[in-house]
């Protein structure tokens, strides 16, 4: 324990990732430990808070290090609910859980769906937290009358950490209770549905609470914190994130807009649900591993001789909001092998994050440059791929800790370590490699993104 350290905690789904870094941004350490998740019936999803807390634990002690300051991030929108003595009340009910289309229904005709997107920037999704709120209270009376505070995840880590009940704007942002232009509480919302204003935990900025929700962290951590500087997220979901400089909901709800971690900004974020874990279901599918698949996809040009896959294994988040969205090849032929499937696959996540980038520019996004992240960000054929699909030059830092590691910038920023967040990433993130558009492959997907977007119209 002789080093000391900025420590980042990620509360994530499947467990919690914990890096120590130092000033200059340099990981000394890391850590990770799993934890369950269950699933008691069909779209639920639901962990046990003391889980997160015994494994955060068992993974800063072995970090290691003595820390000079901690942030947290984590899993958004999931509902912990505690009573008078901060007991936990039920299992928690996870971003990922599907139980609330009645409760999200219920929302927008009692807000009204323009008045909760101007308040929130956001229409009401079965993962935000507040339809989980209106489920208890209708089907769990007595952990209703029982409750007295609402966390988030890492707000309960938080809680079990250093004795404190507090939130970030950026994470709050997320529960469909917060008025996201005004950074506070909307009591104008949390009127109508009934939710007691006292429940919630104070909001502020996650420069002072040294916190935020994870694809702002993540944002932090690869340095988009300044207008046109987009974070691409080539995770098993698929995010394109953009900063704001002021407050503009999409008008018809199919970015996510919250407030970032760095105060006096805000984000518009879309996101796919399955990029590249479309490429490990094919995997999964035709066999074979990565690298052999990507050697067979590079034998193939832009546009797979008209092959064209649209990437909505389990439905979709931007620009459709449809739960029973599903993929498809089209345009198959004799002609095409193995190779052919993964550089379509390849392709049809890059449109779909191009469909993303599409809403972004119509609120005023003015990208020059993507920082890219995720674990298919490993694939040089897949940026190319992306970066002329989207005509932006995409970014590689050089260190890929993701969200713990820009919740380690941002608790030293509530610690003194930095004095803002500029000055936190000026420090510590680098830029390690730029992958530029091919301008041949550009003009090749010009042409054919309209045919990509054709398709979800055509076989809905």
């Amino acid at each position: 324990m002789s080093r000391e350290a900025l420590v980042g905690i990620d509360v994530g789904t499947t467990g919690v990732k914990v890096v120590a870094l130092s000033p200059a941004g340099e990981v000394l350490a890391r850590a990770e430990e799993e934890y369950p998740l269950s699933l008691p019936r069909p779209g639920w999803a639901e962990q046990d808070p003391e889980d997160w807390w015994r494994a955060t634990e068992r993974a800063l002690g072995a970090l290691g290090v003595r820390p000079r300051s901690t942030g947290l991030t984590g899993q958004m929108h999931g509902l912990v609910l505690l009573d008078a003595t901060d007991t936990v009340l039920r299992p928690a009910i996870l971003w990922n859980d599907q139980r609330t289309s009645v409760e999200t229904a219920e929302i927008e005709a009692i807000v009204g769906t323009d008045r909760l997107l101007a308040l929130t920037g956001n229409r009401a999704l079965t993962g935000f937290t507040a339809p989980k709120l209106l489920w208890v209270r209708r089907h769990e009376p007595d952990v209703w009358a029982r409750a007295r505070h609402v966390l988030l995840p890492k707000d309960y880590v938080r809680l079990r950490l250093t004795g404190e009940r507090v939130i970030d704007a950026a994470e709050a942002s997320g529960t469909l209770l917060f008025d996201v232009g005004a950074r506070a509480w909307s009591r104008e919302v949390c009127e109508a549905l009934e939710v007691p204003l006292e429940w919630l935990p104070p909001a502020r900025e996650s420069t002072e609470t040294g916190g935020a929700g994870d694809q702002q962290a993540g944002a932090v951590g690869v340095g988009a914190v300044s207008a046109g500087v987009l974070s691409v997220v080539l995770g098993t979901s698929g995010v394109v994130f953009a900063p704001l400089e002021r407050y503009r909901p999409e008008p018809e709800g199919r970015l996510h807009v919250f407030c970032h971690a760095a105060p006096g900004l805000w984000e518009a974020m879309g996101v796919m649900l399955t990029a590249a874990g479309s490429l490990r279901w094919l995997r999964d599918v035709v066999g074979g591993d990565y690298v052999e698949l990507v050697a067979e996809a590079e034998r193939w040009g832009p546009g797979v001789d008209g092959l064209t896959f649209l990437p909505y294994l389990q439905g979709e988040r931007t620009p459709h909001a449809d739960p029973f969205a599903r993929g498809a090849f089209a345009g198959l032929s004799l002609r095409h092998d193995r190779g052919a499937l993964v550089r379509a696959v390849l392709e049809g996540v890059a449109y779909g994050l191009r469909d993303s980038l599409e809403l972004l520019r119509a609120v005023g996004v003015t990208p020059r440059a993507a920082r890219v992240s995720g674990g298919g960000a490993r694939s040089e054929l897949w940026l190319r791929i992306a970066a002329s699909v989207l005509g932006v030059p995409l970014e590689r830092t050089a260190v890929e800790e993701g969200a713990a590691y820009g919740a380690a910038l941002l608790g030293g920023v509530a610690a003194g370590v930095f004095a803002d967040v500029d000055e936190a990433v000026a420090s510590c993130v680098r830029v390690r490699e730029t992958i530029e558009p091919d301008p041949t492959w550009q003009a090749a997907y010009e042409e054919r993104y309209p045919a990509f977007r054709a398709l979800y119209p055509a076989l809905r």
